[in-house]
């Protein structure tokens, strides 16, 4: 594993630079209107349904109470053992896919890198790719939702650059076998349309949606490209519906929500949290 960590790239930004603020931003998204209302259970069931979400990653005013409809359940179900989270390449800086091997710091502290998954994941057109990371910050602003809900949380980042169809299938063939036989809960970190007026994004984003609950990757490439929906998370969520291909999952939109809810703007960033549960069973792993 590379020595060091890697440092905060947006605190200050997205969420507060301080610990202490920072942990009562994160509460703040959980008691919110927009988000679950309230504070995230104390006891977990010994079972967990939860098998991957969609997560937004705006700054938290803005998308952290959207965010934390997910991140209560996550709370109040059996804990992973890891969480691969699948971020965007907004500044064009992977060469395709890149891990992360090393510790990721945020004012909360430390959240340590599952090493043996990075090597699983290690293969094909995945690669470690530090530098990559250094300004990234889709997966980042998820750190301290784990660090929050997660008792000793163990996470592998993973950027994923937006390319042809049967590329992402390739990524998600290597993220499917490297997850196989684990317990790991698979995030893909993506904002929806981009400064659109909010009835429009209401509807491009619904299209999108739609294609997420049906659980279809090339249903969801194909409208994102088609109808331009600006949803810059289009690669790790193609990837992660791809990857989960074939399994018995049921599909749930938690809350699409908008940047407009929070202040007065004529044009809006959507904002969804959806998630795939076991539909296998009454009880469910991941």
């Amino acid at each position: 594993m590379t020595a060091g960590v890697r440092p905060p790239a947006v605190a200050g930004q997205f969420y507060a630079a301080d610990g202490r603020e920072l942990a009562r931003q994160v509460e703040s998204c959980f008691t919110d209107p927009r988000g679950p209302g309230e504070l995230p259970a104390r006891h977990r069931t010994a079972d967990r349904r939860l098998v991957a979400a969609v997560v937004p990653h705006a700054g938290l005013r803005y998308s952290g109470a959207i965010a934390a409809h997910v991140y209560a359940q996550v709370a109040a179900e059996r804990a992973p053992a890891s969480v691969l989270v699948l971020g965007v390449d907004h500044h064009g800086a992977s060469r395709g896919a890149s891990l992360s091997s090393r510790p990721w710091m945020t004012p909360l502290g430390p959240t340590a890198i599952d090493g043996e998954l990075v090597r699983r994941l290690t293969a094909g057109p995945v690669e470690v790719d530090e530098a990559a990371h250094a300004d990234e910050h889709s997966i980042e602003v998820q750190l301290p939702f784990l660090e929050y809900v997660l008792p000793k949380p163990r996470f592998v980042p993973l950027e994923i650059r937006l390319g042809p169809y049967r590329f992402l299938q390739e990524i998600a063939k290597v993220v499917r076998e490297a997850t196989a036989a684990g317990d790991v809960l698979l995030l893909a970190s993506s904002d929806f349309s981009h400064y659109l007026p909010e009835d429009r994004a209401r509807r491009l984003d619904r299209l999108a949606i739609d294609a997420i609950l049906a659980r279809d990757p090339r249903a969801l490439y194909e409208v994102v490209e088609r109808q331009r929906i600006s949803m810059c998370g289009i690669a790790p969520t193609t990837v992660l519906l791809a990857a989960l291909a074939g399994r018995e999952l049921r599909a749930r939109l938690l809350r699409w929500g908008h940047s407009g809810e929070v202040e007065p703007m004529t044009e809006v960033v959507g904002y969804a949290a959806i998630v795939l549960e076991d539909a296998s069973g009454p009880s469910a792993g991941a």
